[in-house]
């Protein structure tokens, strides 16, 4: 009896076996469909065309990784140079200015924005490449390898821009050779000779050298020769560029050795009219003014005297002016010898007033005691020997005339004097002319007026033909 259900058990199961694998065979076709069905639905809400293949896993989500593999990073000690104890590694430099952004002469600095480019080979790092393409990367990966120490020598500040990233490069080949470029600006130390300021040309340059490396271990040079310094169109406000060079050299330290140094030289010239607009033509105007006295009146003083106060106090704050945009040099410039020299132009001719005051009242004085004064004058004739007022505008028909008879006699008696033949035994004694010059000037001191119209201009033009001959 137990045998029988345990049969028709086995019976059915035999039957139902073959329709359970064709319903599972078919189940997967379906699940095929409906995710062909829901990505195709995904597409088409998004725009795109359906791909049925799989897409391959993007292979730069592990590119560094990738990268430090192949050039067998971890593999070798990068804190040593390449070939350690063999011969000097060359370096390879160029350079290309990107501009000069200031050159101050208070500071006797400049300031440059460059792209310093180093090439050398480093073993180390060659890759097999089936189509010798190079490898680029950024700054992450130039803190894993050996990079040269490149330095500016006398370097004040110095900085790598870093918008949007440091602007570093590295580009590696497959047999080994690395170009490693960076984008600097640096304020380096020119020493400028302002012997000839404004009218002066300065010779500044850039030095690179390896801080660690002497010459047994890193060998720099220039790599293109001439053609390793290349500069984009510069236009300075106050300066035009005569010339770009660059040149080679040793430097010797007691303590560590020869060095190789690189220079990137480069000539200054001065322009010269903003001086002239700010400087020389105020000068020149300010000397001119002061000749306008010699033209007013000598008995004028307040307008002569307010006259030469204003130009020598307007020298003055010129002088100030250019001083303070200079540095504090030991020695004389050729813009302080212009300017000292004009401010003594006009100096003199304040002096000049002076001497032609002091002259006219000593001959008017001279005048009043060869002249018996009256016991009762007015103000108004007493104030025509204070220098007041002009001789024709005064009325002196008060004043009691000189003897006639008595002038006679006397040019009598001084004729006589001086026709008569000497004794035996006098030396004749001779006047100098100079002394006689002067006398006649002082008794007539308006023609020290009429001498200075010509004499001051004419110094002043030879004082500009010297100057701008010897320094132009």
């Amino acid at each position: 009896m137990r045998v029988a259900p345990l049969a028709l058990r086995l019976i059915c199961l035999a039957w139902l076996w073959p329709l359970t694998q064709l319903n599972s065979s078919h189940f997967p076709s379906k699940r095929r469909y409906k995710d062909m069905y829901v990505g195709e639905n995904t597409k088409q809400k998004q725009g795109g065309r359906v791909d049925l293949k799989m897409k391959k896993m993007d292979s730069t989500k592990s590119l560094l990784i990738k990268s430090e593999q192949l050039l067998r990073i971890e593999e070798h000690d990068f804190a040593m140079r390449p070939g350690f104890g063999g011969s000097a590694i060359p370096v390879g430099i160029d350079v290309q200015v990107e501009s000069i952004d200031s050159i101050s002469e208070v500071n006797m600095d400049f300031t440059m924005t460059l792209y310093l480019r180093h090439y050398w080979q480093d073993d180390r790092l060659a890759f097999p490449s089936s189509n010798n393409k190079s490898r680029t990367f950024d700054s992450r990966l130039v803190k894993k390898i050996w990079v040269p120490d490149v330095f500016f020598v006398h370097s004040k500040r110095s900085f790598i821009h870093d918008t949007t990233m440091e602007n570093i490069m590295l580009r590696v080949y497959p047999d080994g050779n690395i170009l490693y470029s960076v984008r600097i600006t640096v304020t380096a130390l020119c020493s400028m000779d302002f012997s000839s300021f404004p009218l002066d040309t300065q010779n500044c340059s850039l030095e690179l050298e390896s801080y660690a490396y002497n010459e047994n271990d890193l060998m720099l040079y220039w790599k293109n020769g001439n053609d390793s310094l290349r500069t984009d169109e510069i236009v300075l406000s106050q300066f035009f560029i005569e010339d770009f060079q660059p040149s080679f050299g040793l430097a010797f330290y007691s303590s560590t050795g020869w060095y190789n140094r690189l220079y990137i030289n480069f000539i200054l010239r001065r322009h010269i009219f903003f001086f002239m607009l700010q400087t020389y033509f105020p000068t020149m105007l300010m000397v001119m003014l002061s000749w306008v006295s010699f033209w007013i009146d000598r008995r004028a003083v307040p307008a002569r005297v307010s006259l030469g106060i204003t130009t020598v106090l307007t020298m003055s704050t010129i002088i100030t002016g250019v001083s303070a945009s200079m540095p504090q040099v030991s020695y004389v410039k050729a813009v302080d010898i212009y300017l000292w020299a004009s401010f003594l132009f006009v100096f003199l001719s304040v002096i000049e007033y002076a001497a032609v005051n002091y002259f006219t009242t000593v001959e008017e004085m001279k005048k009043v005691k060869g002249a018996k004064m009256p016991t009762s004058y007015n103000a108004t004739q007493a104030m025509a020997f204070d220098g007041c007022f002009h001789d024709n505008e005064i009325d002196l028909t008060s004043f009691p005339e000189v003897s006639s008879t008595l002038n006679t006699d006397r040019n009598t008696q001084s004729r006589n004097s001086t026709i008569s033949a000497p004794t035996e035994g006098t030396r004749l004694r001779r006047k100098h002319p100079l002394k006689q010059n002067l006398s006649f000037i002082m008794s007539n001191s308006y023609m020290i007026d009429s001498y200075s119209r010509v004499i001051f201009p004419l110094a002043y033009l030879l004082f500009n033909i010297i100057y701008w001959s010897l320094y132009a």
